[in-house]
């Protein structure tokens, strides 16, 4: 189905929020007060929905609909961005809703200590932000590489960010089928199709099951549980009689 693919060319990139975990309020709310403190509003942060979203984007959209202009929005974006992360670590440490998702403790891991993946991020949280969320949960060493809404706004240039830098980093070449991207909105789809790779939709995060599955990706799945077989599917066998 996904084509033949040698067995160390293959790139998985992840999406983080709503894919491998949920970190509770933690992150609306060290948003919104970032907002409050830099814009003296936070706009309609409360009722927007951040699934898919790079953090700049978010800011540029809930700002421009506060009446800001572009300008005014880039002046104050690198000082809300140090004041949303100092408060981020701080939200992070004393919410008790955050969790990984079915399936993530053991594939993330798993991928990681295989040969034949490089493991990466494409994220829409600036690369701080991201490392907080996966540090808070012992992964971000996990991963190799990355793409991060701190690199590009918009979120379809992030994978090819992220392939260059794998390229850059291991000397394989990874294009179409061997870059698989793992992500729980249609954004993820979306950017996934942008590079022609495998779009692997997950429905834990907010969007349904049924609007992920009208975007059309290569594969979805109700959660990452059942992750020996969905890697199998994609062609990738895990020999788990030799894990520990």
């Amino acid at each position: 189905m996904f084509g033949s693919v040698p067995a160390c060319e293959r790139l998985f990139l992840f999406d983080i929020d709503g894919t491998l975990l949920s970190a509770g309020g933690a992150p609306r709310r060290a948003f919104r007060q970032a907002l409050l403190d830099h814009f003296g509003t936070e706009g309609d942060a409360a009722n927007n929905d951040f699934s898919g979203k790079t953090d700049p984007q978010i800011v540029y959209e809930l700002m421009r609909a506060a009446g800001f202009t572009d300008g005014h929005i880039g002046d104050r974006l690198q000082g809300l961005f140090d004041d949303y992360l100092a408060g981020l670590a701080i939200e992070l440490e004393t919410e008790t809703r955050h969790y990984l998702f079915p399936g993530v403790a053991e594939l993330i891991p798993a991928l990681a200590n295989d040969p034949r993946v490089v493991l990466g991020l494409v994220t829409g949280n600036v690369e701080q932000g991201a490392r907080l969320k996966l540090d808070h949960f012992g992964l971000w060493d996990a991963f190799e590489i990355g793409a991060f809404g701190s690199d590009d706004h918009g979120r379809d240039q992030l994978p090819a960010i992220a392939i260059e830098r794998a390229e850059a980093k291991t000397g394989r070449r990874f294009r179409g089928a061997a870059v698989v991207v793992v992500g729980d909105t249609p954004a993820d789809i979306q950017c996934a199709r942008a590079v022609g790779a495998v779009a692997v939709a997950v429905a834990t995060g907010n969007p349904s099951r049924q609007t992920l599955a009208d975007c059309e990706p290569d594969m979805l799945l109700d959660s990452m549980a059942d992750w020996p077989q969905w890697l199998a599917d994609l062609g990738l066998e895990m020999n788990l009689s030799e894990r520990r």
